[in-house]
């Protein structure tokens, strides 16, 4: 099995039936890593979809394979990815980097020049963001809307990150700037096509 027998797409309103099934896995994934999370109801997913803020992975038998979603703060200034979780019969094929690559591709097409930034422990992501062309910076070049911030309310780490006065947490925090920040890898031209044809 290959990254190739995957479709990695954004996701829409026929989706939202796997809502449920991304959102346990992502439960399950976090408490199997010991790891805080931010915890997300079908609702919240399956309105993710249908604003065409999330994309979808799909193994070519029509498994569902993989997930992640856009969300906007601060008027739009700041947008994060998140919610990446991949189907465990699936992991370690490439597909967390085909997916946050689509999904980073989407938000600067959605929100243009919006600063896009991510809290993680996972090493695994930060790598890829690290390969997308985001760079570690401290708390406070993140947005300072308290909606996000009440987001952590339910990760298992946020008295932690009480007691440092949101100056800090056991998440690294990652920013792309795309005024400041260049894009590491080829540029996702099927989206950018759609953009085009959109246009019209």
């Amino acid at each position: 099995m290959t990254i190739d027998d995957f479709n990695v797409l954004v996701a829409t309103e026929e989706h939202t039936q796997f809502a449920q099934t991304i959102c346990d896995e992502m439960a399950e994934s976090a408490k199997a890593r010991g790891t805080g999370i931010a915890k997300r109801t079908a609702e919240y997913v399956s309105n993710k979809m249908r604003q065409g803020k999330a994309v979808i992975a799909f193994h070519k038998d029509g498994t569902w394979a993989g997930f992640s979603y856009i969300e906007s703060w601060g008027h739009g200034d700041y947008v994060a990815n998140s919610g990446l979780i991949i189907n465990p019969k699936f992991r370690k094929l490439g597909l967390a980097k085909a997916i946050k690559t689509k999904t980073f591709f989407l938000s600067l097409k959605m929100f243009p020049g919006a600063k896009l930034f991510g809290l993680t422990t996972g090493m695994a992501v930060m790598k890829i963001n690290s390969e997308l062309g985001y760079r570690p910076v401290i708390y406070s070049e993140l947005t300072d809307d308290d909606q996000f911030w009440k987001g952590c309310e339910s990760c298992v780490n946020y008295s932690i990150l009480q007691s440092k006065g949101r100056k800090n947490c056991l998440c690294t925090a990652m920013l792309f700037d795309p005024k400041h920040d260049t894009v590491k890898i080829p540029i996702d031209q099927e989206l950018l096509e759609h953009k085009d044809e959109e246009k019209k």
